[in-house]
This record gives structure tokens, C-alpha cells and sequence, in this order.
């Protein structure tokens, strides 16, 4: 390259005018208020805009969270009234479906902690008093799930045909729909 197209590539090139011209005219680049302020305004939008659909969306995990507990729990006792039909154990149904101790946290429901091969989930779900979309043993036969702080839906498990049924409240048609 000759001296003179390196002279006018650095000439011309657009950072060297660019600054060349705010120094001479004694201005510093910047935003503007008024594009700053703008700026603020759109974010403060879309957050407005976004935080709704995030909360609404935690509430539906809970839910989904819910229904497929109940339908693993279901399957669960299906399978043990299958397989005991199978060996010929009478009764067909268990009698129970956990050993879990009641209103407690941390303990393994719908699975027994002795190594009973009659377990209804293969992997328990731990308790957990007073936290959406958690799990706990009220009676023997009766464990609730919260979805949220006030509300909360009963099931009931009946050991003569092998159910596991909610009692009726809105709840409980919203898990088992």
C-alpha cells in the first residue's frame, strides 16, 4: 500500500472523523436524558408485563406437579393389587400404603422405610408441612396436598377396594381433571 491510501484510509475511516468532529465542536459522546429515561420506561414495561406471567406460571408447576403425583400414586396401588393377585397374597389390596409417621416433615410416603417389596412408589415423596405443593400424612388412610397456603385437598385412601380418592371441593376437581 502506498503512502498515501494508508494517509486516506486513516483519514476517513469512520471512529478517526467521528472523533475528530466532537473535539473540534467540544462536545463529549453520550446518551441523551431524554434516551435514558426512555430507555427506563421500556424495561419498566416489560417487567410490569413479565412478573404476572412468571407467578402464574410456578402455580401451574404446582398443579402439574399434583395430577402426576396422584396418577404415579394410582398406578402405584394398581400395580400392587396387580402383582398381589399374581402371587396369590391375600388380601389383593395393601392394607396400607406407607409406614410414615403423621404431620411430620421428611418422611417417605407411599414407600415403606423397611425394605417391604410392596412399596407403591418406587421412589417416595418426602413430606413437608406448610409448603405449595408439598405433601403430608394426616391419618393413616388420609394425606393432603397443598397447593397453596389455603388450599389444601384431602385424599383418602380405602384399603377394602384399593382407592385413593379426594374428597369433593374445588381442589380437588382441579388435581384429578
Amino acid at each position: 500500500m502506498s503512502k498515501i491510501s494508508l494517509w486516506l484510509a486513516k483519514e476517513f475511516s469512520g471512529n478517526h472523523l467521528k472523533n475528530t468532529f466532537f473535539k473540534k465542536a467540544g462536545f463529549i459522546p453520550a446518551f441523551t436524558m431524554v434516551e435514558l429515561i426512555f430507555v427506563i420506561v421500556v424495561l419498566g414495561i416489560l417487567a410490569a408485563v413479565a412478573i404476572p406471567r412468571l407467578a402464574a406460571s410456578r402455580d401451574d408447576a404446582v398443579l402439574v406437579k399434583g395430577k402426576s403425583q396422584i396418577s404415579a400414586i394410582r398406578s402405584g396401588i394398581a400395580l400392587q393389587k396387580a402383582k398381589r393377585m399374581m402371587e396369590g397374597t391375600v388380601p389383593f389390596i395393601p392394607a396400607s400404603l406407607d409406614n410414615a409417621a403423621l404431620d411430620t416433615d421428611n418422611e417417605r410416603l407411599f414407600n415403606f422405610t423397611d425394605g417391604n417389596a410392596s412399596n407403591i412408589l418406587e421412589y417416595p415423596i418426602l413430606s413437608k408441612l406448610n409448603s405449595d405443593g408439598y405433601w403430608f400424612k394426616d391419618t393413616n388412610t388420609t394425606y393432603k396436598f397443598q397447593l397453596t397456603t389455603s388450599n389444601i385437598a384431602t385424599f383418602t385412601y380405602s384399603s377394602l377396594n384399593g382407592t385413593f380418592n379426594c374428597s369433593i371441593s374445588p381442589d380437588c376437581n382441579t388435581l384429578t381433571q
